[in-house]
């Protein structure tokens, strides 16, 4: 069976399958996910990466598969799982991600074991997903925090992917298509996010994310002082 028929097959089960395969894990823990999308360039790894350090006992990142080629000084494990696509798609054919999304000519997923894992340990789970897998975790009727964290403009957010040096031309422009097409979802379906952070000022943003999830934190610290 070819690749894109895989997909569609799977399309019509996946929230079926989510349901039965990672509500358990949701359930796990009384604490919330947070679940944070935006476009790449729009800032949302500099924010996990602040408040990871800062406050490492009470966080705990998914850490998401991919098929994409690691970027310079990205670690297997710490930033992502480099998997191949043939893996990846056996990952899929076998439901073992609670989400995936393809990305250009990459594919992106969830597992249900990274996720279990965060969660086993009492920390909060955060979860990095495209607006495909917010779409997905959404529609399973999860309880969760969605949170999007955006560039302030279309020209800033393509400033900044250019000051990386990480992108081809044609990888640069297929991420902008993507972000404004995007963007343009969210200004139709504003109520697939809690909050959106618009990081005009990164402490300003980091700020604003932190309140935004000051009640799981608390339930964190109350547990840790019990």
């Amino acid at each position: 069976m070819k690749f894109k028929k895989l997909i569609k097959s799977i399309n019509f089960t996946i929230i079926f399958s989510l349901r039965r395969g990672i509500t358990l894990f949701f359930n796990m823990s009384n604490i919330c996910p947070i679940v944070i999308s935006g476009p790449s360039g729009g800032g949302k790894s500099t924010i996990l990466t602040k408040a990871m350090k800062e406050y490492p006992d009470l966080f705990g990142f998914s850490v998401s598969n991919t098929t994409r080629q690691p970027r310079e000084g990205e670690q297997n494990g710490i930033h992502y799982w480099f998997t191949s696509k043939c893996e990846m798609e056996e990952m899929i054919k076998n439901n073992e991600f609670i989400e995936y999304a393809t990305f250009g000519s990459n594919i992106y997923g969830t597992s249900k074991k990274a996720v279990e894992a965060v969660i086993k340990t009492g920390k909060i789970c955060i979860l990095d997903l495209e607006l495909q897998g917010v779409r997905s975790i959404k529609n399973a009727n999860f309880k969760a925090k969605f949170i999007l964290i955006k560039a302030p403009s279309i020209e800033e957010l393509e400033k900044r992917l250019r000051a990386r040096n990480t992108e081809t031309e044609e990888s640069l422009q297929l991420r902008l298509k993507h972000a404004k097409e995007d963007m343009d979802v969210v200004d139709k379906e504003p109520f697939l996010f809690d909050h959106i952070i618009i990081n005009d000022n990164f402490e300003n943003a980091y700020s604003k994310f932190m309140d935004c999830i000051k009640d799981e934190i608390k339930q964190i610290q109350s547990r840790h002082t019990a």
